[in-house]
């Protein structure tokens, strides 16, 4: 197992070309967002639009809308009640899709989960995170032929993969990610894990200040930039978990709680420091 280190980081947080346009950053799409949990999906997207995604729409409930347009103008908002037609539609005009965050366990968000699976292709990259990956679990649904990212809870990870907490050795994950078609596995815990093929990564950083509601949002929402900017690769996940976490040791030092949205507005900064380093 390889310990992360800002060295691995800074050789994916590099300086944008002179010559440069939104296209060649990541159309990146968020789905997710219920009436009840729509914070979710707006931290995810703005913590994509910080992290640098030339272009993020939000697929998400109507009633999300004018909160979505006041916090985040940068964001373009499709109903996620619209026609099948027009959702998929949007689904195939992203580069990286993320699935989850606020998503909910309807049969609506079981529809929107199901239509995204049916209607990605393999050069797109798919995040799925949150009551996705609980849905995924508990229909049993296969998964799609795509770049994939799973980002569980370890709670998440047990349904998904069947093995308790305490079984999940790297081996046993490593033998359960196999059944699942290789996706890269962001296993959040305390030193997370990143697994894709039989190389195993790890954050030693972190601190206990990221337990709040939102942290995992807004991580997924790094994740989808960086793979929309930098090209989906371990090597961009790695920096994306890092990166996060950074932030949040930084605003620690005098924070006892550092919250995702202190996070998401920290990101240009803290990433412009490392593309000049």
């Amino acid at each position: 197992m390889q310990v992360i280190t800002t060295e691995m980081v800074q050789k994916v947080i590099v300086k944008r070309p002179a010559n440069s346009h939104k296209g060649q950053f990541g159309r990146v799409l968020i789905i997710g967002g219920n009436q009840q949990y729509g914070g979710a999906a707006m931290m995810s997207a703005e913590a994509a639009v910080n992290a640098g995604a030339g272009l993020v729409t939000v697929m998400t409930d109507q009633i999300n809308l004018t909160s979505l347009h006041a916090r985040l103008p940068e964001a373009m908002f499709v109903d996620y009640q619209a026609p099948t037609n027009q959702l998929a539609q949007t689904i195939r005009n992203a580069d990286v899709i993320v699935i989850g965050p606020g998503l909910g366990l309807t049969a609506h968000a079981l529809m929107l989960l199901q239509l995204t699976f049916k209607t990605v292709t393999a050069t797109q990259t798919l995040l799925v995170d949150g009551s996705a990956l609980t849905l995924v679990a508990k229909h049993h649904l296969p998964l799609p032929n795509t770049q994939l990212i799973l980002t569980p809870h370890q709670m998440e990870w047990s349904r998904l993969s069947q093995l308790p907490i305490a079984h999940q050795t790297i081996s046993a994950n490593q033998q359960s990610l196999a059944q699942l078609g290789q996706p890269i596995l962001v296993l959040k815990k305390h030193h997370t894990e990143i697994y894709h093929d039989q190389a195993v990564y790890q954050l030693t950083i972190g601190t206990p200040a990221l337990a709040t509601g939102g942290s995992g949002d807004t991580l997924t929402g790094i994740i989808a930039a960086f793979c929309g900017q930098f090209q989906t690769s371990i090597a961009t996940v790695n920096a994306a978990v890092y990166t996060h976490s950074a932030i949040s040791d930084q605003l620690a030092q005098t924070q006892y709680v550092t919250l995702p949205t202190q996070i998401i507005q920290a990101l240009p900064a803290f990433m412009a420091k490392l593309s000049q380093s």
